[in-house]
């Protein structure tokens, strides 16, 4: 739970930091510039508060993990939702007004995780997870677009390292495989969801692993 807290609040600190012209800049996200990953925060924020008060009277269907659905190919940007995404956050045309949306539902946000209680069960996508393991897909969900967020930026703070570690122990279970040893927290987790490329020597340290990467979450 406080690591949600941490990482979110890390995210939102460094969307806020952001001079107006990195808005334009592409991110790591295919197809959208910051400020479209920016407007996806928001969205992802308004998620949150309407599953955490979305509860379910059944036993959980999924945790952490089962969360994710793996896609069989990566993103294009021309997925309607993600078209719709571009759309918006071109509608803000003011860095400042999306900065300010995101402090404010992400703030929100961030408040309604702090308050639940970690085991209540809760409903989304048709799945019911408790509120801790749904908390805990969404460190994934933050570390890996803080990453997307700093991919073409310089000198703004990245993910903080105990998100990381934490989202790369979650993506190994999702992969059923471990990485390498030798790969950093940040390497594990853009080779893993084909965030960049592997080198040939990372490709021949990741053996059979190598064959099911990458992991498209979705």
């Amino acid at each position: 739970m406080d690591l949600f807290s941490r990482s979110w609040a890390a995210l939102r600190e460094a969307v806020a930091g952001l001079p107006d012209q990195d808005f334009a800049r592409p991110s790591g996200c295919t197809g959208w510039l910051v400020r479209d990953l920016a407007c996806h925060l928001v969205i992802d924020a308004q998620d949150v508060l309407i599953t955490l008060v979305t509860p379910a009277d059944t036993e959980p269907t999924a945790d952490a993990a089962g969360y994710w659905h793996v896609a069989q190919e990566p993103p294009t940007g021309t997925d309607p939702l993600d078209a719709l995404t571009v759309r918006l956050a071109a509608a803000y045309e003011d860095p400042a007004l999306l900065t300010f949306h995101l402090d404010d539902v992400g703030a929100a946000a961030g408040r309604a995780a702090g308050l639940a209680d970690p085991d209540a069960l809760v409903s989304t996508q048709d799945m019911v997870l408790t509120v801790r393991d749904y908390l805990t897909a969404y460190v994934l969900e933050w570390t890996l677009h803080h990453l997307d967020l700093v991919a073409h930026l310089t000198g703004v703070p990245g993910p903080p390292a105990e998100g990381l570690a934490a989202s790369r122990a979650l993506l190994e279970r999702i992969a059923g495989a471990p990485f390498p040893a030798s790969f950093t927290d940040a390497d594990a987790l853009l080779i893993g969801t084909g965030r960049r490329p592997a080198s040939d020597a990372e490709t021949a340290q990741l053996g059979a692993l190598s064959g099911t990467l990458p992991l498209v979450l979705g």
